[in-house]
């Protein structure tokens, strides 16, 4: 492993204080311009201030910009700054598209079409500086060098699935920023213990930015992410993975993801992950009891916790789908033998 000044820690701090002490204010602002949404998980509704991304966005980059500050200036290291450059803007790119999501609002937003097209936008700075290896072990085939294509496909690829792909596992307290937490803490880890120090840096600046707003976010929550905040999360996932060559393990850290797309197959995409909620904020399936209406990972979770206890609350929920992210990452390690 290799050692990192303290002075660097201190990126970590400031990514958590910025978030921490700007949530307060943005609740505010964004009450005053009217910007909430409806917390449909809860029986009477209740409105909460919306795109709290921009808050754990401006964490992140705080504690990324003392980090480029001190290795440049202080240790007259700057042999990866383009690469955190290009991630910077890669992330805020694909943050600017969540935005405009939010602002327009999820029922007149972006179409569904137009996402993809959007966040593939986003990788046109990992395509530039050619980031990552374009050797890659495929199953069935072995090993193969990708070459140009790696920049150009696996890339925009990889950017564009991960960002969609967080987005949609959402809508319940504390959901999207606990997964952000598990799963960015494992590749910062394993990027650590691999020898991509400045990589892990970028992860758990914004592991720790998403620790504070899951203070607010929590059940139950005061601010909700938003798309800022997933698509955020999800494209800083595929470029750490890119960037320390660890595709393999991104892909299986997705797997309640992959479940997620599935469920709703049967149906066309034409569902609501939202709960039927009750009187007591306990919550129902809005399509039925039986496993036949489960169409989302969190309807799957509901119909497992309701044969276990009778009165299933959101937290449970939340908390159930964090334990199995866990569970997953825990035989990640495991199988790759990390511990």
């Amino acid at each position: 492993m290799l050692n990192i000044n303290p002075l660097l820690l201190l990126s970590f701090v400031i990514s958590f204080l910025v978030t921490f002490f700007l949530i307060p204010w943005w609740i505010k602002v964004a009450r005053r311009i009217n910007l909430v949404g409806k917390d449909m998980n809860k029986y009477d509704k209740p409105t909460v201030a919306e795109m709290g991304g921009i808050t754990v966005l401006a964490g992140f980059l705080s504690g990324v910009f003392w980090y480029i500050g001190l290795s440049t200036f202080y240790f007259k290291q700057d042999e990866f700054i383009l690469y955190i450059l290009a991630t910077i803007s890669c992330i805020l790119i694909i943050a600017m598209i969540g935005m405009l999501d939010d602002i327009l609002g999820w029922k007149i937003g972006l179409k569904k079409w137009q996402k993809p097209l959007l966040t593939a936008l986003a990788s046109i700075p990992l395509m530039v500086i050619n980031a990552g290896k374009s050797e890659m072990i495929l199953p069935f085939i072995g090993k193969v060098d990708l070459g140009i294509l790696y920049p150009l496909l696996i890339i925009p690829i990889g950017i564009t699935g991960a960002s969609n792909a967080f987005n949609m596992l959402a809508g319940y307290n504390g959901l999207e920023a606990g997964m952000g937490i598990i799963i960015l803490s494992v590749m910062s880890y394993v990027a650590y213990v691999n020898g991509y120090a400045w990589v892990s840096m970028l992860g758990l600046c914004m592991v720790f930015a998403l620790v504070a707003f899951l203070i607010y976010n929590w059940y139950p929550a005061k601010i909700f992410p938003g798309d800022t905040l997933t698509y955020s999360v999800g494209a800083l996932i595929a470029c750490i993975a890119i960037l320390a060559n660890m595709e393999k393990i991104a892909v299986l850290l997705f797997i309640p993801y992959y479940l997620d797309f599935i469920l709703p197959l049967r149906k066309g995409f034409n569902v609501e992950a939202f709960a039927k909620p009750k009187k007591d904020n306990t919550l129902e399936l809005p399509y039925g009891n039986e496993l036949k209406n489960v169409y989302d990972l969190t309807h799957l979770s509901i119909y497992i916790l309701k044969k276990i206890k009778k009165k299933v609350y959101e937290k449970d929920v939340v908390l159930s789908i964090l334990m199995f992210e866990l569970f997953i990452a825990i035989v990640v390690l495991k199988y790759y033998n990390y511990f």
